[in-house]
């Protein structure tokens, strides 16, 4: 037994932070993110003696997407109230860097949850579609629909979160 600890715990120890930004991508939220990366390892490793020998990975993976779609079909709460703004960096080519890349992040935040989902597994972990249709439960075409319309609402939002501030810019 203490074998089979010693592999999931290694395991764990190696990718968590890489099912964490997956969740980040999926959710936009650091908290969020890390619940639903433990979620996901703790039924993976409920499943561990039959996983640990193949795929572990792609497990953690369909696992942590479907935790996340789960999450998204309650309607749990999108806004959490903080007590403090998070420190922002003061290089300016840092600032616009991660202005830019909070601004991708927001607006992906407002494709829906099972267009993301397929947006993260096709563009971001790179899958065939194949995998991403056996992951979400779908077709190919159906996964392929999704991440046409997914990237149509990404550049949709994308340029509406970043409309206001060109306003902003020419007035001023």
């Amino acid at each position: 037994m203490a074998g089979f600890d010693q592999d999931f715990a290694d395991f764990y120890s190696a990718r968590f932070d890489a099912a964490r930004r997956t969740a980040y991508a999926l959710c936009g939220d650091w908290l969020e993110a890390e619940e639903l990366a433990q979620g996901s390892f703790v039924r993976l490793y409920a499943k561990w003696p039959r996983v640990a020998g193949g795929n572990a990975e792609g497990y953690l993976r369909t696992t942590l997407v479907r935790l996340f779609l789960d999450t998204r079909r309650r309607g749990r709460a999108k806004e959490r109230l903080v007590a403090e703004a998070p420190e922002r960096p003061e290089h300016s080519r840092e600032l616009a860097r991660v202005d830019e890349q909070q601004s991708l992040l927001a607006a992906l935040q407002d494709v829906p949850p099972r267009q993301r989902a397929t947006l993260v597994l096709r563009i971001v972990h790179d899958l065939p579609v194949e995998q991403v249709a056996q992951v979400l439960r779908c077709s190919a075409g159906t996964v392929k629909s999704q991440l046409s319309r997914g990237m149509q609402a990404l550049r949709a939002a994308y340029r509406d979160a970043d409309s206001p501030e060109r306003s902003v810019s020419d007035v001023g």
